[in-house]
């Protein structure tokens, strides 16, 4: 029988009992979905999915959304029928890189918040996994916001932030871009920093990526500054939960609520995951 078991963590919980391979019954998605919007972080474990089943679990929450533009290090072809399978991998065939973002560090982020409509979800699924690094934290954005001092709450309601849009989350220049100098002239998106949950109505804190954000409106200095402050208290321990990742993992996340990072790994050694993101719609 399907179950939930939370994680002691502020974020995250386990889904036990149900085979995504299957097409899911209106019950269990019910259940899951509603264990979704508690925890931000679901995660299957022991799962044997093809791309059709990956994207077809996905669907179950919305439409997908494309892959985003890669880096200029990554030299790869999509198959247009797998356009909305996204290959995160270190591995290199044939002098060719198979995915994107290698083996190194990826900063907290939200998943490509740089657009104007955010995707609301992202699904990442396990095919090989390193023996140590390469773990996935996530930070609950509603237990940042709500654990804020009520001055700073009111100092950063209204106020937007620029979504850098230059640099993949790990800090790989992306094709067409240039490297940003100067973050009052960063590309991107201006989202608020605390965004509605448009599921829950609760207020949530909505950072994107650190680097290059800026907060128009502000002086530089006093961006910087603030952001500095937003992000310390927004990834401390009390607001996180460590994916360590086996192969067969499936785990989802709310892109609205919820940032992650990936620590780095030893690139001699195998890593390749597949991903899908949900479309979502403008933060407000």
């Amino acid at each position: 029988m399907l179950q939930v078991i939370p994680s002691e963590a502020a974020v995250g919980a386990d889904i036990d009992g149900v085979d995504l391979a299957q097409p899911m019954t209106a019950e269990a998605f019910g259940t899951i979905h509603r264990a979704w919007m508690q925890h931000l972080v679901l995660r299957f474990r022991d799962q044997a999915l093809t791309d059709n089943q990956l994207m077809a679990f996905s669907r179950n929450f919305g439409a997908l959304d494309r892959n985003p533009r890669h880096a200029k290090t990554e030299h790869r072809q999509i198959d247009d029928s797998i356009d909305y399978v996204n290959v995160i991998s270190n591995v290199v065939e044939n002098g060719r890189a198979i995915g994107g973002l290698g083996h190194y560090e990826a900063k907290w982020h939200s998943d490509m918040s740089y657009n104007p409509l955010p995707p609301m979800a992202s699904a990442l699924y396990a095919l090989e996994v390193p023996p140590a690094g390469g773990d996935t934290s996530f930070a609950n954005m509603y237990t940042a916001y709500e654990t804020l001092p009520e001055a700073t709450r009111d100092r950063i309601a209204g106020l937007g932030c620029v979504h850098d849009s230059s640099l993949n989350s790990v800090g790989q220049l992306r094709v067409g871009f240039e490297a940003v100098v100067d973050p009052r002239k960063t590309p991107g998106a201006v989202h608020p920093l605390v965004r509605t949950h448009p599921v829950s109505g609760r207020p949530c804190l909505f950072l994107g990526r650190r680097r290059n954000a800026f907060i128009p409106g502000l002086e530089l200095a006093e961006s910087e500054e603030l952001l500095d402050m937003l992000w310390a208290h927004a990834t401390a321990p009390d607001h996180t939960w460590t994916q360590q990742w086996r192969v067969g993992d499936l785990v989802l996340w709310d892109n609205r609520a919820a940032l992650h990072r990936r620590d780095d790994f030893d690139g001699a050694e195998r890593r390749v995951m597949h991903r899908t993101q949900i479309v979502g719609d403008r933060p407000f």
